[in-house]
């Protein structure tokens, strides 16, 4: 696949205050609504693979079929470099994978992390032999201070539909407590508040429980926080995570991805 628009690759050479600016700009080419040519239910997975089915499969990238093909992108890091992997699937097969290098030049920053990784996934992604209809990213999407997290900053400069999936909430406030367990396929709206860009009160992502254990009293899973990255809203970002979890907390597409990454980095 082919980035649609270079002047949003992340060039981790920028200030900081340069990186906020393009990251505004970023956000305002990005589209919170729904435009993609598959409905979420097409993209729930049946015969989902395994970590060994993905390392011993021939990837074939030919077996077009109309279901949608979904991307899990997640990173790994070694002293100097970020890696990031790549898994597409289609069918409940993987039909294609691919890896990216980039070597890390600075360091961690909340709310700056595509400046980081985002060259890495690049590599990655340009990579891919097939076309995903979707991108499932490790990271925030509108969730995010400036609207732009990794999601969003992957899904506009490639122009295709990202959902950001977080295992931690960096901004905005839950409509309702978090404090308890939440119920297996329970849903919380996250709202912008005056740490964002977002208007105070805009529905920005969602806390989703992927699942729970039979007595979260007593040992529970924490939600993951889910928001759109570009063209899609929050509650289709939502849905299209729910259809791609198999029984574990990650959606399948990121697991994937993270099992892929740990083999590269290993």
């Amino acid at each position: 696949m082919n980035v649609v628009h270079p002047e949003y690759l992340p060039d981790p050479g920028r200030s900081r205050e340069e990186m906020e600016v393009l990251q505004r700009d970023i956000a305002a080419d990005a589209e919170f609504e729904d435009d993609v040519d598959f409905d979420s239910a097409d993209v729930a997975l049946s015969g989902t693979p395994t970590e060994h089915e993905v390392g011993q499969t021939e990837l074939d990238a030919s077996s077009a079929t109309d279901t949608p093909v979904v991307v899990g992108v997640d990173q790994a890091f070694t002293d100097d470099e970020a890696v990031s992997a790549v898994v597409a699937i289609r069918d409940g097969v993987v039909v294609d994978r691919a890896a990216g290098h980039a070597p890390l030049e600075i360091p961690y920053i909340p709310g700056l992390l595509s400046f980081r990784e985002g060259s890495a996934i690049v590599d990655a992604l340009e990579s891919l032999s097939v076309d995903p209809d979707v991108l499932v990213v490790d990271g925030s999407g509108r969730i995010h201070f400036r609207q732009a997290g990794l999601a969003t900053h992957v899904g506009v400069l490639f122009d295709v539909p990202a959902v950001g999936v977080a295992k931690n909430l960096l901004c905005g406030t839950p409509r309702a407590s978090l404090d308890d367990p939440l119920a297996a396929g329970a849903r919380v709206a996250i709202e912008a508040d005056d740490s964002m860009d977002a208007p105070d009160g805009t529905v920005v992502g969602y806390a989703y429980q992927s699942r729970q254990y039979p007595n979260p009293e007593t040992r529970h899973v924490n939600p993951l926080f889910v928001s759109p990255g570009h063209r899609l809203s929050a509650e289709t970002a939502v849905d299209v995570v729910e259809a791609t979890c198999s029984g574990y907390k990650l959606p399948e597409p990121t697991r994937l991805a993270d099992a892929y990454a740990d083999e590269l980095k290993a």
